[in-house]
């Protein structure tokens, strides 16, 4: 049975893990580090005591953007990655968030099914932002903008 509780910087060496074995291009030691605590918040997914997966979102202002969202290779499949991103959809309401953000590489077709399949819409693209492996890319992808209203203000 998954559960879900929020880490702090004890857990960064196993968020990097899980880090380093889901991206391309993963985030450095460093960013993790500043990425816990402060105006960041996070969830981590425990299949019993093992980390399995974890989102970390940033508040700015009235909103909230995910800033990262990861679940191990061996346990991707099993509907975590959905758990995490409706536990930050969750958060965002509880806390009365006015709209959630995100950005996904546009090679990920299957987060942006799950983050359509959330409510996300596409707002906009950011032409060449990640770095890319792929050499028909010239060496980086577009990063495709997803924003969700969570408060319109109407009454």
């Amino acid at each position: 049975m998954i559960n879900f509780k929020p880490v702090n910087n004890d857990a960064v060496e196993a968020l990097m893990a899980i880090e380093n074995a889901c991206h391309s291009h993963p985030w450095t030691l460093k960013t993790m580090s500043s990425c816990i605590g402060g105006r960041y918040f996070n969830l981590a997914a425990f299949d019993g005591d093992l980390l399995v997966g974890f989102y970390i979102g940033e508040k700015a202002g009235p909103d909230f953007t995910l800033m990262d969202i990861c679940v191990t290779p061996k346990h991707q499949g099993k509907g975590i990655a959905k758990q995490l991103l409706s536990k930050f959809i969750e958060h965002g309401e509880q806390q009365n968030a006015e709209n959630l953000f995100l950005e996904v590489r546009e090679s990920n077709t299957r987060a942006i099914k799950l983050y359509e399949q959330a409510g996300f819409i596409e707002m906009s693209v950011r032409k060449n932002y990640y770095p890319s492996d792929d050499a028909a890319k010239n060496g980086f992808e577009d990063a495709i903008l997803m924003g969700m209203a969570l408060s319109l203000g109407f009454m």
